[in-house]
């Protein structure tokens, strides 16, 4: 009888129970009774992780799952060695995922979900070779959190951005501060600057005739003043005496 092994797979040969080689895609000449002969896929293979119950490290009970994705490279060790590989490397991937998630934090498995998936690959990758197989990716696909956990989870991500809100004003405030006090700083040093200031800011108030003008008159014009009246007293004073 003839088989024909597809270019996707490869088929492991027996006779009389003993393997005899790995046939190649082709036409294959397989003997009823005295030949036996097993195919594998060696085309790339999809296989969900069922969801886990898991605890974290800081004690969170989560409900995880995961997408595998590996292949065979040797069909002899596959079909040889291991009673159902397929089944093994499920099996291999739900216990890593638990015990991977098992030692991370709630927020490093939010914020690192790409390296720790990484790490259950290289871990999964690494114990299914014996088996002839190689992994080549694994994903975590949903991560269900406790309602009560979301809840606190919004709060603290509020509390969050309320600080960073507060923080920028506050910084925005030591900004206009300062450059308030440098302003000061070139006006007290600039004699007539503060007048000068003053008449530009009524120049620009006068394009509106709805507008009230109050002016302040400058501390500089009183002390003007101030010191006229004094050099008045003084001259009555010495007048007086002569």
């Amino acid at each position: 009888m003839f088989t024909i092994v597809k270019e996707y797979e490869s088929g492991v040969k027996f006779r009389f129970g003993k393997f005899v080689r790995v046939l190649k895609p082709g036409i294959r000449l397989v003997i009823p009774i005295i030949h036996e002969y097993k195919k594998v896929d060696l085309r790339t293979i999809t296989q969900d992780v069922p969801e886990q119950r898991c605890i974290t490290k800081d004690n969170v009970t989560i409900t995880i799952n995961a997408v595998v994705y590996y292949r065979v490279f040797d069909a002899k060790i596959a079909v040889l060695d291991v009673k159902d590989c397929f089944f093994a490397v499920t099996q291999l991937a739900q216990t890593t995922l638990r015990n991977s998630i098992g030692g991370v934090k709630l927020d490093e498995l939010l914020s690192n979900l790409k390296v720790i998936s990484k790490e259950i690959k290289e871990i999964v990758d690494t114990e299914t070779d014996p088996w002839g197989i190689k992994v080549e990716k694994v994903e975590i696909k949903d991560i269900k959190i406790p309602a009560d956990m979301e809840r606190i989870i919004a709060k603290e991500a509020e509390a969050e951005r309320e600080k960073r809100a507060i923080i920028v004003k506050s910084q925005g405030e030591v900004e206009a501060a300062q450059k308030l006090a440098d302003a000061a700083t070139i006006l007290s040093s600039a004699p007539g600057a503060m007048h000068l200031r003053t008449l530009a800011t009524l120049n620009d108030l006068s394009g509106d005739k709805s507008n009230t003008i109050v002016f302040a008159i400058p501390v500089e014009v009183l002390e003007s003043f101030k010191n006229a009246n004094v050099a008045d007293k003084v001259k009555s004073i010495v007048s007086k005496d002569k």
